[in-house]
């Protein structure tokens, strides 16, 4: 065989912009080592890509495949309900299906070279099965903090413990049996899937099963950063040969370009268009003057917690800039009918976009906080932005992360498991008022953390080289098995 020693990786993120997002970042840094890349997507959300931007000028190193995800072309692929039935579903159709994409791979003459690993979401487990029998090799890369990693692998033991499920109501009640979080964590900070009668319950072994099948990886790739989780990520070593702690990956793709007169490019427009109007009317605001509202892809909310929300930010007095996105609610209400019901003077220091480009909207320099449901890439663009945090957390990691924002870092506070006006507003007059300058001080110094962290001579850039060295050794060892084959 003539083909050369040049490593070809294929990138398998789980289908929701929030774990796509970070692969695409990551897919990214590694092509300007002079790797190959091969994306795989649904169909479904390849299609979304197509219609939202022009993969093919944004990425132009890539390859873009995609393969079915096993649900009919009506299906709306939305909400929550289509990820619990994904997890359920997944490898009955991905199996197959990547299996088909690998064998294409393997006999395409031009313009690749045959795979030399797979990077696969820590929540497609199953895809080493299928690299196995193509003999590559699969590190695994979880998308969310090392903090909820480390949670996840003590499942079991909460469940031996008798902690999950819940024996009673009290929602406050210390976490114990997790080493090293002892002091921090309650019923209310684990996984929002621990929230249920029945150990069997199908989505808490699902994340059981996954965690444990990460260990069959080469290694873990975190988009985490030692100098903010580096006790967990050490703690974290005892389970894995390789941790690779690379992030925050937006940030350290965004210096990667500069430094290589590359034009950088935001994934925050993958799946949803973005408005960036809302960037001029920033412009119009002073310093740290406005609250960035923002609750991921996928969080869904009733027309009563929008309610509640608006009724708090308007009260606070204070500029908000909100994105709603067309499904975010769920019932008959509209978010126009909830307007409707406001006075018009009221909302004039509100702006509502369907979907923004937060990257760049968390560092413009009128934000002064964000009411975030606390999703990972949320919580470290807000980290490297220096933007303190109001946590709302709805459903699995983003538990942990908001205990984190509020107890382990003091960079924000926690509302978890509340929705009212009055709250709201509270928060949101400490946040921006009362204790401003506390909580900025400490939002720029993690700020100064993540930005050590991604300089030449930082712990994610010296993981970084490693990772790419790991990655070439593998693609000589293939091509030494070609050569004698």
């Amino acid at each position: 065989m003539e083909k050369t020693g040049v490593p070809h990786v294929i990138f398998l993120p789980f289908p929701a912009q929030g774990h796509i997002k970070p692969m695409l970042n990551l897919a990214e840094i590694l092509s300007h080592a002079g790797f190959q890349a091969t994306f795989v997507n649904t169909e479904h959300n390849h299609h979304r890509i197509l219609h939202n931007t022009d993969i093919h000028d944004r990425f132009p190193k890539f390859q873009f495949k995609s393969i079915p995800d096993g649900f009919p072309s009506d299906h709306l692929r939305s909400d929550l309900l289509y990820i619990r039935d994904f997890f359920r579903s997944c490898r009955v159709a991905f199996k197959p299906a990547l299996r088909e994409l690998l064998i294409s791979l393997k006999e395409e003459k031009e313009p690749c070279q045959p795979p030399t690993c797979m990077i696969a979401d820590g929540i497609m487990c199953f895809a080493i099965d299928v690299a196995e029998e193509f003999e590559i090799s699969t590190i695994f890369f979880r998308t969310f903090s090392a903090h909820c990693l480390w949670t996840y692998f003590h499942l079991s033991k909460l469940i031996e413990e008798g902690e999950v499920p819940f024996q009673d109501e009290n929602l406050d009640k210390p976490i114990l049996c997790i080493p090293g979080l002892e002091n921090v964590l309650r019923r209310r900070d684990l996984p929002g899937f621990c929230r249920t009668e029945n150990a069997d319950d199908p989505i808490l072994q699902f994340f059981i099963k996954e965690t444990s099948a990460l260990t069959r990886g080469t290694g873990l790739i975190l988009n985490t950063m030692n100098e903010i989780e580096g006790l967990m990520i050490t703690r974290l070593g005892s389970f894995f040969n390789k941790v690779y702690a690379i992030g925050p990956l937006h940030a350290l793709k965004s210096r990667i370009n500069e430094n290589s007169s590359s034009s950088s490019t935001s994934s925050d427009g993958i799946l949803w268009k973005e408005d960036k109007k809302c960037l001029k009317w920033l412009d119009s605001k002073p310093s740290r003057s406005v609250l960035y509202v923002s609750f991921g892809s996928l969080i869904n909310l009733s027309g009563e917690q929008i309610l509640e929300l608006l009724h708090g930010l308007v009260n606070s007095e204070k500029s908000f800039l909100w994105v709603i996105r067309p499904d975010l609610i769920v019932g008959d209400a509209t978010i126009g009918d909830i307007l409707k019901e406001q006075e018009t003077g009221r909302l004039e220091r509100g702006l509502i976009v369907s979907w923004a480009p937060q990257e760049e909207v968390l560092l413009h320099p009128a934000i002064g906080g964000f009411l975030t449901h606390s999703g990972w890439n949320s919580t470290l663009e807000s980290i490297v932005a220096g933007v303190p945090m109001i946590c709302w957390p709805q459903m699995a990691d983003q538990q942990v992360n908001s205990r984190c924002v509020s107890e382990i870092w003091k960079i924000g506070f926690d509302m978890k498991d509340t929705c009212d006006r009055s709250i709201v507003e509270k928060l949101v007059r400490e946040l921006m008022d009362n204790n401003r300058e506390e909580m900025m001080e400490s939002a720029n110094k993690l700020a100064r953390l993540a930005r050590d962290s991604i300089e030449e001579d930082g712990s994610s850039c010296i993981n970084l080289e490693k990772l790419i060295q790991d990655i070439k050794s593998m693609s000589s060892s293939l091509t030494q098995v070609h050569i004698s084959g």
